[in-house]
């Protein structure tokens, strides 16, 4: 499957559109990464654990899109777009949410 951002596919041609796909993921964060997030916010540095969650939501997301593509014959998706949200919970707690979304095309 070739993925990309472009709304083309570099020297191949798109016959056939197949319609837009999308793929979500939402993920909560810990207590203990919004704990220490919160003091790398105070302190400065990269946030390791919020990193990772967002990663692994990324690739859920783009893995549902793929599918989807693939379930309607597609060999390439392009036009892509992420997007990420935080979505507040009770008590100061998070969710991470990661959106994808493109189009779904055969390519020759």
């Amino acid at each position: 499957m070739i993925l990309t951002t472009a709304s083309l596919v570099g020297d191949k041609r798109v016959v056939q559109h197949l319609g837009i796909v999308s793929g979500e993921a939402i993920l909560g964060a810990n207590i203990f990464r919004d704990f220490f997030a919160g003091i790398r916010d105070i302190v400065g540095g990269r946030s390791a654990g919020y990193e990772r969650s967002l990663r692994e939501a990324k690739d859920t997301a783009m893995r549902e899109m793929i599918q989807q593509a693939t379930a309607l014959g597609a060999n390439a998706v392009i036009g892509i777009d992420i997007d990420y949200e935080t979505i507040g919970v009770g008590n100061g707690g998070s969710m991470l949410m990661v959106a994808v979304s493109g189009t779904a095309v055969v390519c020759q």
